[in-house]
């Protein structure tokens, strides 16, 4: 019991730490007493908190270039500077709500398993592609490969669903055919509907998922992403200091994510409903 007090106070006290370094920087103006920023999406530093988006690595396995994101050292290990993350993740969800407010795609990547469940969540809210299992090369560089893949899962489902391959094929093989419809969507089920270039990718593990990163740099692509302190923040265009593996802070930081991408969505919805009301008023006048 006074073993668990001790922790408890260590984690009131750090947070006080943290709110007091806020509350001291530029974010001071705008943070409210309940720990509320007001940015384009409400960011929330005690909800941060509370996901443990600020627990880093041990202090061996850390890489330089994260200096400026850590806010200090813990039992060996790195604590993460709030303060940046809110910063970096105001700039983040900025650009994904402008990305998707201009009617474009955002990859969401994450094939870690902690990552996986908040992923797929986050694809289906938003209608966005995702990959949840592993990254096959070429996903982003080799589209006629790929592209080729996926209309061949989407006609096999199409002939499937009408009754095509029952009426051809015995027994046995329209089952290896629902063999193959069920193993291929797990390799390509998430980007089904992907554009050949999304206008962004969000990946929660920069280095689980390096070949997703690469793949996003060598097409010019952005990439918004979760950097812990043992990844390098420079290769990643918006970089989010935070605990990549923890699954509440994945979850924590995918939520924002989500908010940002809907809020892009629903302008780039009334942007469209207001370019076709324009035309159809103009037709009108015209007749």
């Amino acid at each position: 019991m006074i073993g668990s007090l001790i922790k408890a106070t260590e984690r009131c006290i750090l947070f006080l730490s943290l709110s007091l370094d806020i509350l001291e920087g530029p974010l001071g103006s705008e943070l409210r007493i309940e720990g509320v920023i007001h940015m384009s999406v409400n960011i929330d530093v005690k909800e941060l908190f509370e996901a443990g988006v600020h627990f880093g690595h041990k202090t061996s396995r850390w890489h330089p270039k994260m200096a400026p994101y850590i806010h200090s050292k813990r039992d060996g290990s790195h604590i993460i500077d709030l303060t940046q993350t809110a910063v970096m993740l105001e700039g983040a969800l900025d650009f994904l709500t402008k990305i998707t407010g201009e009617g474009k795609q955002v990859l969401i990547v994450g094939t870690k398993r902690q990552a996986q469940k908040a992923v797929k969540e986050a694809a289906a809210e938003t209608g966005m592609p995702y990959v949840t299992e592993r990254w096959l090369g070429g996903m982003l560089t080799n589209r006629n490969t790929i592209g080729g893949r996926v209309k061949h899962l989407k006609r096999l489902e199409e002939d499937m669903a009408n009754g095509k391959l029952a009426s051809r094929y015995s027994k046995l093989e329209v089952q290896r055919y629902q063999e193959e419809i069920e193993q291929m969507n797990i390799n390509y089920g998430g980007i089904k509907n992907m554009v050949a270039r999304p206008g962004a990718v969000f990946v929660t593990d920069v280095l689980h998922d390096v070949n997703a990163v690469r793949e996003a740099k060598k097409l010019n692509i952005s990439v918004v992403a979760i950097v812990d302190t043992n990844a390098d923040p420079s290769q990643i265009d918006y970089p989010i200091p935070a605990n990549d593996d923890a699954i509440k802070s994945i979850q924590k930081i995918t939520d924002y994510v989500v908010s940002a991408i809907s809020g892009g969505a629903q302008k780039a919805a009334k942007s469209a409903a207001k370019e076709t009301a324009d035309k159809d008023e103009k037709i009108s006048e015209v007749k």
